[in-house]
């Protein structure tokens, strides 16, 4: 059950961490990402992204991983 603030990837402060709680995409976007060790349940850090559309970089276990902007916009995720 969710306790906690769900915002997108991107809308995320540099330094934040949560919870991977859904992928809004298609089976293409899921396993492209879950490829990446993105998937639901995961804990992730975001470490910062550049002004505007640019990239979102991330860390997940101990992999840093740059998402596009409009992947990051998708990944729906519950802060901690």
């Amino acid at each position: 059950m969710p306790n906690g603030k769900q915002i997108t990837l991107r809308q995320m402060r540099a330094g934040q961490s949560g919870i991977v709680f859904q992928i809004q995409g298609g089976h293409g976007l899921i396993s492209r990402l879950s490829a990446l060790g993105i998937r639901p349940g995961q804990r992730i850090t975001k470490v910062g992204s550049t002004f505007m559309r640019g990239p979102v970089t991330i860390r997940v276990g101990n992999a840093q991983v740059a998402l596009g902007f409009g992947m990051a916009n998708k990944i729906i995720v519950e802060l901690v």
